[in-house]
């Protein structure tokens, strides 16, 4: 039987890629998509892809009126916590691509998930070099104290950092606080420009026209140091397959889950 998907964000940039994809494979169905600006039509007409001849919605509730398996939340971080809620309230599993969530959300939305007996895959970026640099930070992070993030995007995002810095945050404060030789407190000058202070890291935000989004992480020791760095080109083709994987494997597990090396074998 094919995996019924509901989709939020099924017009926007990243969501229109993935609803492509949907069409192109046989194990996957779009029943319901989300899309304000496109309520009352048909995704395959927006789209020019014929074969989603599903309907298009104005909110998350009234598409989860058509049963789904899957929903998944690719819109904006203002609505994404009520539409996962939403969700799971429903019954379904829910794959999430919006970033900006912070930590208090997840923990809510984990609660929730743990009392639906459902799974939510929470993905800041579904690139798969963004997957390896996270598991690549991880293992650094063990050997190296010293690290800061560096989060690059268009000057257009509105959020800072973007899922992605956040989420390599969190990871990297599982594994240890990065060092301070001067903490932030004792800076003389304005203790603004070394950045914020995540999950006992480090992180910039750079938001200048010309970036899409790009990622360092950099760990310092002395007289050498290692910089791990993805980029991302203008297109959102990087990010189907891994949104594929996640869709179709987020129902093997019960709360939340942070990444999607959570689907992928990378021991």
């Amino acid at each position: 039987m094919s995996i019924r998907v509901c989709l939020a964000g099924a017009t926007g940039w990243a969501g229109s890629a993935l609803a492509q994809g949907i069409a192109k494979t046989n194990d996957l169905r779009l029943v319901a998509a989300v899309s304000r600006s496109h309520a009352g039509q048909q995704v395959g007409v927006v789209l020019n892809q014929p074969e989603l001849d599903c309907p298009i919605f104005a909110t998350a509730e009234e598409a989860l009126s058509q049963p789904c398996d899957v929903f998944v939340e690719y819109t904006k971080p203002a609505v994404a916590l009520d539409n996962v809620l939403k969700a799971l309230a429903s019954g379904a599993h829910v794959v999430i691509g919006t970033s900006g969530l912070d930590d208090p959300a997840y923990a809510t939305i984990n609660e929730a998930a743990l009392k639906a007996q459902r799974g939510v895959l929470a993905v800041g970026n579904f690139a798969l070099t963004v997957v390896l640099l996270q598991k690549f930070a991880t293992i650094a992070a063990r050997y190296i104290p010293h690290s800061e993030i560096i989060d690059y995007a268009s000057d257009k995002k509105i959020d800072a950092p973007s899922g992605t810095a956040r989420e390599l945050a969190y990871r990297l404060g599982q594994v240890r606080d990065s060092a301070q030789t001067v903490p932030t407190e004792a800076i003389v000058g304005e203790q603004a420009t070394r950045g914020a202070r995540m999950a006992e890291q480090q992180v910039h935000s750079v938001r200048l026209p010309g970036y899409v989004i790009s990622i360092e992480a950099i760990f310092g020791m002395p007289d050498q140091k290692l910089i791990l760095r993805h980029e991302a080109g203008n297109g959102a083709e990087p990010y189907v397959d891994g949104a594929l994987l996640a869709i179709r494997n987020v129902h093997t597990f019960v709360g939340l889950k942070r990444g999607l090396e959570h689907v992928l074998d990378l021991d």
